[in-house]
């Protein structure tokens, strides 16, 4: 596969391309592409044709759950769908009311607005959301002090989508105005290696069942994560093999990254030795074990924690985090004689 740039003459081939092209090119593009989460997608699909067919809105959207599951890519999808413009932002750079009214004012109508990051709006800047998601009105201040008058603007009918990987750390009034609300769950392997196949035809690279399943075998649940392996493990291939993958390769490959055969890599196999060696197995409260590992505490919460909490390698307790007996033997370390009390 081939693409053209504007104002380049020679045909660029997919290797050729940037990391940003690339990951916007292996993004679907509309729902029947869009591999795994069907529950969702059945939902989108009712919603999305019976806004078309009235020529209204969608209702606004919701999307929860860890970062690389196609929060961003499903909102692009929504506005494909629905034949619409697609304004995209975030919630860390809404600092002020008149942001949003930026942003607002200039929609068209039936737009789809995306806030990624929702739940880091700041409190005075979500409240300007409440009157134009549910009202479509913007109150819009004039002057300070007892002169001030306040202004109502009427807004375009738009769907706002948010997007989050911390649900909880939504307000109720912001959270209950979105008509559509779904969390989106880690992908089976089966799927995965779907998406690793497609991902591979758009890159234009030679790859196998078995050597697509490695991939997904060890990608976390995370279609982020299985792309990103499929590009390292493309490079492997050019460099030591003939370019075309299959399992030997991709486990070579994978092996030489430190990727392990379910997906841990350096990171994951510190937080869970940390826990087990310097903490006895734990509890330890998750801004000690950050420092512990030199990582945020919102990189390891958002993105290490949701795997290792599905693998059952940890539990959270009120006092913190602890390692599970699973979790020493993967590491393959002798579990304590005792069980720990938890709670």
């Amino acid at each position: 596969m081939s693409i053209r740039t504007p104002g380049v003459d020679r045909i660029q081939t997919p290797h050729e391309r940037t990391d940003d092209e690339l990951d916007a090119t292996l993004r679907p593009k509309r729902l029947d592409e869009f591999v795994g989460q069907e529950e969702l997608k059945d939902q989108l699909a009712v919603s999305i044709a019976a806004a078309g067919a009235r020529g209204d809105a969608l209702d606004h959207v919701l999307l929860a759950g860890p970062p690389g599951l196609g929060k961003t890519s499903l909102a692009r999808i929504v506005a494909e769908e629905l034949g619409v413009p697609f304004v995209q932002t975030a919630g860390p750079a809404l600092e002020r009311k008149g942001d949003i009214a930026t942003f607002l004012t200039d929609l068209e109508p039936r737009a789809v607005f995306f806030v990624d990051e929702i739940h880091r709006l700041p409190r005075a800047v979500e409240e300007t959301f409440y009157p134009a998601m549910e009202d479509r009105q913007l109150p819009v201040t004039l002057g300070v002090g007892p002169g001030a008058k306040v202004i109502t603007l009427d807004l375009p009918a738009f769907t706002l989508v948010g997007a989050t990987t911390r649900a909880g750390l939504l307000t109720t009034p912001l959270r209950d105005r979105f008509g559509i609300q779904h969390r989106l769950e880690l992908y089976a392997p089966a799927d995965l290696t779907r998406i690793v196949v497609r991902s591979a035809g758009v890159l234009g690279v030679a790859i196998d069942a078995a050597g697509a399943r490695a991939i997904a075998d060890r990608a976390r649940g995370t279609p982020r994560v299985a792309n990103r392996l499929l590009k390292r493990v493309r490079d492997y291939a050019e460099v030591r093999g003939d370019g075309a993958i299959d399992v030997t390769v991709a486990a070579a490959a994978l092996d030489l990254m430190g990727v392990d055969h379910i997906g841990l890599d350096r990171l994951d196999r510190e937080i869970l030795a940390t826990i087990c060696e310097q903490f006895s197995g734990g509890p330890v409260g998750l801004s000690t074990l950050a420092v512990a590992v030199a990582e945020e505490s919102d990189t390891i919460e958002d993105v290490y924690e949701p795997y290792l909490l599905q693998r059952g390698f940890l539990q959270r307790t009120p006092r913190g985090r602890c390692a599970t007996v699973h979790a020493y033997r993967h590491l393959g370390l002798e579990p304590p004689a005792e069980p720990r009390a938890l709670f």
